[in-house]
């Protein structure tokens, strides 16, 4: 391997052409547009081809695109892919510089950039704008994410397209820089604004606090996705913007005529809220594969996801409501569930599936999503009791669209709950399912906790269904509103509904619309109204525009996805033209731009530099990204990994840039990015574990000598699961971990939701009485005597919850309702008596009103 005494250096000591990247955000009330500015050099005495694989926002409507090489800027154009494709391919072949964006065909939230013919000593600064709109947290939240990380995307044999293996670096060894600021703006004064990463302190712009500034802290690493949180006083009330069309559009186009974005936030009344729903078949799906053993944010590597995940679900089958039905499935490179079918919710099946719970660990191979959502949706439904599915993963699959696809299908027979875990989960995915199975999706990264997010998911889930949803507007004759948007099938308490619509036809300044949503709860008629002014605002720009075309253009390649069996070639061309037309991107079409104004052709062939991408702890060196420009460059041949090959490990890459299926130590593997998945019954090994390990002490040694050293810290904890032959033992040792059951039983409020009774109530035994620390003799002499010891032990758990546990009510709120409506059941005596015995024994001053008994 050579060596360069300049630049930065990859894995494979190769230099880096990216320096840095510096990221201006600018959010006006929920919507943010951002600009990234890419700076590259050429430090090698060879014309570089530098690509660069990368995340955004999964409704991200990228809308600008240029480089600036010396004095001249070059702004690219969206045209159909395969076109830009060979303009760039053709450029690059007379000498020209060229630059090319293109999308993911498999997955939106994945984007390509290639640099093309940049000249030795040369510099080239590349922008980057898109808009995206801020999803709301169950907080009341806005969040924003710039996501950093790329984790290895699992593609299974079979699936649709093509993928092409990336370049990619644990995250602390990223070789270019970071800077990112955001400036925030809204009617309403901004409260505050958090993140997972280090900040310096909020700086208000004007007395009013509606406008502020916030930068990253000096020496921030690029090494995890940056998420913004940013909370507004008197958050998210109803609004409406009208953005004027542009002049230069053709007329009666979606650019040539004005569009309006309206934000609604219904509110139901407290009546129907309180009254939860008591029936449903509830199904998770857990993700298990070796990623899962990942910890979930750089901020808290002793816990694990797959043991976030575990201690989410012993919340929610608590939490359950009695009559209701459940099924818990797992996935990796197959899938199992555990029971035939749903199950009646009873002592006797919660106890049987917390059981099996306990015994699940992240060793079930590649991430498989498709296989078993399609046998869930083969189950018949059951009547009268709502499908809820809630899925729980880190989001690292490569057939995106198809998964979308899939649930979108079978939209009708269920609400989906998404929820993605740790850095680099996919926003697409976990959006899109969401999205598409009309539930909520969420994400858990750095400081947060897993369970309040999927506890605040379950309360929608419980909430009555949302029925009968219509939109109508009300217009001056002359002015008529085609609407963009998906059809809105799904509404629940306090988040936004956006609606989009272009407006046809003329009307004065002083003109007013109104917008009303009509729907049925819980078998009454409700609605939400919006009055709005028809005046275009100012200082939009396109923003709205182009988030309406994105919207759109989702839409229809949604629609064209789901209609691909009939090659449904004209909504294609559709969102080519949408595309092109209102500049923004999307998976048919490209960005291009070549610098014709270069002089002299650039001579020699081009070396192709690979910019790395972070990835989180313990994944291989290459993630598969899908459909990409490159999937038509050379393979390499299959390989033999044995005991004299080098093999692909988690510290680096191959030096190929894409590998055909190889045969590691004897077993038939395919390699899906750093994934690889049996083919055959493998002998004892690793793998299909989200990484391959070294096997033998020759691998180890040839290891050693391609990266200089073995950086072992993580290695023995971060992915590492698996299988593994007695050498790669004696290399590596054993995992440093502690058995998850143990490590959960540390918590005081998961050891007391573990002993509740699927019925509600806690019984009077000495594991209780340790959790309210205190012996079973204290406990057992301190009960009033007219009292059973189920009723006590019960008011006794509600009233340590209630005074000890304040700061996650979030998550026990539900089994405590469950709690309280067991007592209330049993029509015991003297329950002002006990509440007063219970604040003795425990020290505590909890009033009977607040348990609701």
């Amino acid at each position: 391997m050579a060596n360069f005494c300049c630049g930065l250096l990859t894995a494979k000591r190769e230099p880096v052409p990216l320096k840095s990247v510096e990221v201006e955000l600018e959010v006006k009330d929920h919507v943010a547009t951002v600009i990234s500015t890419l700076i590259y050099e050429n430090k090698e005495d060879k014309p570089l081809e530098a690509v660069f694989v990368f995340p955004l926002p999964a409704d991200a409507a990228v809308c600008h695109f240029s480089a600036k090489v010396g004095q001249t800027h070059v702004v690219a154009e969206v045209k159909e892919k395969q076109q830009a494709r060979e303009e760039y391919d053709d450029a690059l072949s007379s000498g020209q510089q060229a630059f090319l964006l293109e999308e993911s065909d498999q997955s939106p939230d994945i984007f390509r950039l290639s640099v093309g013919s940049l000249p030795p000593g040369e510099s080239a600064s590349i922008r980057l704008e898109y808009v995206t709109e801020l999803a709301v947290q169950a907080d009341d939240g806005l969040r924003f994410c710039l996501p950093a990380v790329l984790n290895p995307r699992y593609q299974p044999p079979g699936s649709e397209g093509a993928s092409v293996q990336v370049s990619s670096v644990p995250a602390s060894m990223v070789p270019y820089t970071l800077s990112f600021s955001a400036r925030v703006s809204s009617p309403r004064p901004v409260w505050k604004v958090e993140s997972s990463s280090s900040l310096e302190p909020l700086q208000y712009l004007n007395p009013e606090q509606t406008q502020a500034t916030v930068k990253l802290a000096a020496g921030h690493k690029f090494d995890r996705d940056v998420e913004l949180l940013i909370y507004y006083k008197d958050a998210h009330q109803p609004s409406a913007v009208v953005e004027a069309g542009q002049d230069s559009a053709k007329p009666g186009s979606l650019m040539g005529e004005p569009v309006v974005m309206v934000s609604l936030y219904p509110e139901f009344p407290q009546a129907v809220m309180s009254s939860l729903a008591s029936c449903g078949e509830f199904v998770f799906l857990l993700d298990r594969s070796g990623s899962m053993s990942c910890p979930t944010s750089h901020n808290k590597r002793e816990e694990t996801r797959i043991g976030s995940a575990k201690d989410t679900l012993l919340l929610l089958l608590k939490s359950l409501p009695v009559g209701c039905y459940f099924n818990i499935y797992s996935f990796g490179s197959d899938f199992r569930h555990i029971f035939p079918k749903s199950e009646e919710y009873s002592e006797k099946s919660m106890e049987e599936a917390l059981k099996k719970v306990e015994e699940m660990a992240a060793d079930m191979g590649g991430t498989e999503i498709l296989q078993p959502l399609k046998h869930i949706y083969s189950q018949p439904c059951i009547p009268n009791q709502p499908r809820q599915l809630f899925v729980f993963t880190d989001g690292e699959v490569c057939n995106t669209k198809e998964v979308i696809n899939l649930v979108k299908k079978n939209a009708g027979s269920h609400r989906c709950f998404s929820f993605g875990i740790g850095e680099g989960a996919s926003s697409a995915l976990i959006n899109g399912l969401a999205k598409e199975g009309g539930g909520h999706a969420d994400f858990i990264t750095g400081n947060d906790r897993m369970q309040p997010k999927v506890m605040q998911a379950l309360r929608f889930a419980l909430q009555p269904a949302v029925e009968s949803i219509s939109v109508t507007w009300d217009l001056p004759k002359e002015v008529s509103a085609t609407v963009l948007s998906p059809p809105i099938t799904t509404i629940f308490q306090g988040q936004r509904s956006l609606i989009y619509a272009q407006l046809s036809g003329k009307s004065s300044e002083a003109a007013e619309g109104c917008v009303t949503v009509k729907y049925s709860l819980a078998g009454h008629p409700s609605q939400n109204q919006l009055h709005f002014s028809l005046k275009p605002a100012g200082d939009t720009g396109l923003t709205v525009h182009r988030l309406a075309a994105r919207t759109l253009i989702r839409s229809l390649e949604l629609e064209e996805g789901l209609s691909r069996g009939q090659k449904d070639e004209a909504v294609k061309k559709k969102v080519v033209d949408l595309s092109v037309q209102s500049g923004v991107n999307s998976s048919f079409t490209a960005f291009i731009a070549v610098n014709k104004d270069n002089g002299q052709s650039i001579q020699g062939p081009l070396v192709r530099r690979d910019v790395p991408t972070p990835r989180s702890w313990g994944f291989a060196g290459f993630s598969s990204y899908s459909g990409s420009h490159a999937q038509r460059r050379p393979q390499c041949a299959p390989q033999v990994l044995g005991s004299q090959m080098a093999l692909p490990t988690m510290f680096g890459a191959l030096p190929t840039p894409q590998c055909a299926p190889q045969v590691f130590c004897g077993s038939p593997m395919t390699v899906y990015g750093s994934m690889c998945a049996p083919q055959v019954s493998p002998s004892p090994m690793l793998c299909g574990a989200a990484n391959m390990r070294f096997m033998g002490a020759a691998n180890y040694q040839i290891a050693e000598d391609y990266y200089g050293s073995i950086p072992t810290a993580r290695s023995k904890e971060g992915c590492l699961r698996g299988r593994l032959i007695k050498k790669s033992l004696d290399i590596f040792g054993e995992a440093a971990e502690t058995p998850e059951p143990q490590r959960r039983r540390k918590d005081p409020l998961l050891q007391l939701v573990s002993l509740q009774k699927a019925s509600g109530c806690w019984m009077l035994d000495a594991a209780l009485a340790s959790v309210l620390g205190k012996t079973s003799k204290e406990v057992e002499k301190s009960k009033p005597a007219p009292v059973n010891k189920e009723v006590w032990a019960t008011i006794l758990a509600l009233m340590w919850l209630h005074a000890f546990k304040t700061d996650a009510k979030v998550e026990w709120e539900l089994l405590a309702l469950k709690a309280a409506s067991w007592l209330r059941a049993q029509n015991a005596p003297c329950m002002t008596e006990c509440v007063a015995a219970g604040n003795a024994l425990l020290g505590c001053n909890v009033q009977a009103d607040a348990l609701k008994i």
